[in-house]
């Protein structure tokens, strides 16, 4: 097997995943949103580092075959609502009010459009629609647009944007220092709703200057390091392309979906029927469910809450996580959605944060060991941590430091259940997948509020979603709408699609010799994507006639090595040494000494039971009193519930 790396780009940490052969080796470095190529070259030169011994750069790129990557740069600037000015021209059946109903969408139009927008009759003699579209360009650029939008409507719009095109590129060449950069919806997509597809191509022009910059800066760094291959960028679909093949959208919610992958992976090793996928990082908690080895997912994704033209996995944010804040209101105890993020972080950090959070609570509570938390390289300050809990809860509801780190622990548990209820009603038994840096810590406690009897925590858990990403392999994917074709047409309809995967294909270095093919007909019906083989056309038409929406789909894939789990048993009858015991508040308010094992010195099928802490030098496993843990022949980590068994 080829070395590769994967990286997972988050909003608090940059993760790395090195897997060669059989060993996998996680690390994270601190992300750096002022300059991500800073924390894309510093997570290389730490992972560098964990497989040498040294940092080794040269060494590192020369064995890789290849690097593929997620950022969350794409998400931030949506939540944030920082891009370009877009000017959006659309023809005159397309009302703005349609496109902008509700207050999301009027919300994300005022900071993507605002007032920049015209509209445009396609159907007029060539000199009338000539003269409508340079005075609409020249309006929209009087109002501050530096990117534009095309957009027309009907049977025939792509004619239209065509059109529109041929006279922006004869009146405003490319050639000149001022061309402005022009994206038409049909590029995009081939949705013939009117909304989606305006909606994907208006998300896409403004995250592609940020993304553009930044990818193609990571992309310079490994050329100059003469790399092997060029860079791969990890897609909210499961795929993975070189950044020139890439479009900005396609990096929205893409680490989300790398953790996604994985659980799918660890559905298909064990055999479980469900699993709820649970992400706990800085400031949320993402939940997704799989269910029969598929990732649940969306056709028509939303971004911020908008319907767009492309397939997201179905993921639900919860505002809770290792740097939520902390809050009485009303007596009660609040957990987020507010973050004190990396900086300055919670109290305990030392870096000026003073609001109360989960880690300076689990510090408090003996879960962690100051000396020992990030493998050692970060010591945690209790009494920071103290001074903002007894601050900002426990004085705030009239109870000691203990009562108050109890009540923050039931609130955050009870958040984070209360989402999984959403999935946990489409099951009827499901198993807890968590991971995140602060997954493990949690998981049996939430899995008691949510009625859940068994967890997994992964081997890498702290770095499982860009583990996840190490399982996607090079792949394009392609549709168009299924009308009413003949046999013959659909023939040509492959033929064609055939054509723009080999030169896809080929910009990434491969003919289609060496890649697999697919060929489908997607049927949609009540916003659910069913595939079925092309034969469908002829054996049941009706199917395609009551369905929603009909598509004709192509995906070639060229696979990339993945890692290979273990099957075999490991029945080890073992006896688990702890490193040390440390002293735990339990839930009826008493102080309990608790063995603590070192997760890199437990052989694999060993078992114990709870109270107990597996400490990794990235996470810290939490086991329960009344729960059972197993590390299987993966050093997988099953954690039972005994007494709900019973």
């Amino acid at each position: 097997m080829s070395q590769l790396i994967t990286i997972d780009n988050g909003g608090t940490f940059t993760d790395i995943c090195l897997i060669k052969n059989e060993r996998i080796i996680g690390s994270k470095v601190f992300t750096t949103p002022y300059d991500l190529t800073k924390c894309f070259i510093d997570v290389l030169k730490q992972g560098s580092k964990e497989l040498y011994g040294e940092e080794n750069l040269q060494k590192l790129f020369s064995e890789t075959e290849y690097i593929r990557y997620s950022t969350t740069a794409g998400t931030n600037a949506i939540v944030q609502k920082k891009g370009p000015r877009l000017g959006l021209i659309v023809s005159e059946e397309i009302d703005i009010i349609s496109i902008a109903e509700n207050r999301e969408e009027q919300d994300m139009f005022a900071a993507m459009v605002n007032n920049r927008y015209v509209h445009v009759n396609p159907i007029q003699e060539e000199s009338i629609l000539e003269k409508s579209v340079v005075q609409a360009v020249n309006e929209l650029l009087s109002l501050g647009a530096n990117r534009l939008v095309v957009s027309m409507s009907g049977q025939d719009l792509i004619a239209a944007e065509r059109k529109i095109r041929k006279i922006i590129l004869q009146k405003y060449p490319r050639h000149l220092l001022g061309a402005i950069p022009v994206l038409f919806s049909h590029e995009m997509t081939e949705d013939q709703n009117d909304k989606r597809r305006t909606w994907s191509a208006l998300t896409n022009s403004f995250l592609h200057p940020s993304m553009e910059q930044f990818l193609y800066n990571a992309e310079n760094v490994l050329r100059n390091a003469r790399a092997k291959n060029p860079l791969l960028i990890f897609h909210n679909d499961g795929n993975s392309t070189r950044v020139a093949k890439t479009t900005a959208i396609k990096t929205y919610g893409s680490g989300p979906r790398g953790g996604m992958e994985g659980a799918k992976v660890m559905a298909q090793q064990y055999q479980i029927p469900a699993v709820l996928a649970l992400d706990i990082g800085g400031t949320t908690s993402d939940v997704s469910l799989i269910q029969a080895e598929k990732v649940k997912e969306e056709i028509y994704g939303k971004i911020e809450g908008i319907k767009t033209s492309y397939r997201l996995g179905d993921l639900l944010s919860i505002g809770a996580g290792g740097s939520s804040i902390f809050k009485v209101q009303e007596k009660q105890v609040v957990v987020g959605p507010e973050s004190v993020g990396a900086f300055p972080g919670p109290a305990c950090f030392g870096r000026g944060g003073k609001e109360a959070t989960i880690t300076d609570a689990n510090l408090l509570m003996g879960i962690f060991n100051p000396n020992s938390y990030f493998g050692g390289k970060m010591m945690l300050d209790e009494a920071r941590a103290s001074a903002a809990i007894d601050e900002k809860i426990a004085n705030r509801l009239g109870v000691s430091l203990e009562q108050a780190l109890l009540e923050m622990e039931k609130a955050y548990n009870q958040k984070i259940a209360s989402g999984l209820q959403i999935y946990q009603k489409e099951t009827k038994q499901v198993t807890l997948l968590a991971f995140g840096g602060a997954g493990p810590m949690s998981a049996c406690g939430i899995a008691e509020e949510a009625g859940i009897e068994e967890v997994i925590v992964p081997q890498k858990a702290a770095v499982f979603s860009a583990f996840g990403i190490s399982f996607s392999d090079i792949a394009h994917e392609y549709q168009i709408p299924f009308l009413h074709f003949t046999e013959g047409e659909v023939k040509e309809i492959i033929e064609d699609l055939m054509t723009k995967a080999k030169r896809d294909m080929f910009a990434e270095g491969f003919e289609l010799s060496q890649c697999q093919i697919e060929t489908s007909i997607g049927i949609i019906k009540n916003e659910s994507l069913q595939l079925h083989p092309l034969s469908l056309i002829k054996e049941d038409i009706d199917i395609i006639n009551n369905a929603d929406e009909a598509h004709i789909h192509l995906k070639v894939v060229k696979p990339i090595d993945h890692y290979a789990f273990v099957n075999e048993n490991k029945n080890a009858d073992i006896k688990l040494v702890p490193i040390r015991e440390q002293r735990i508040l339990q839930s009826n308010n008493d102080w309990r000494n608790v063995p603590v094992y070192q997760f890199e010195d437990i052989s694999p099928g060993s078992s114990g039971v709870g109270p107990a802490l597996i400490e990794d030098s990235l996470f810290t496993c939490r086991v329960l009193e009344g729960w059972s843990f197993l590390v299987n022949e993966n050093k997988d980590i099953f954690l039972r519930n005994e007494r709900r068994k019973k």
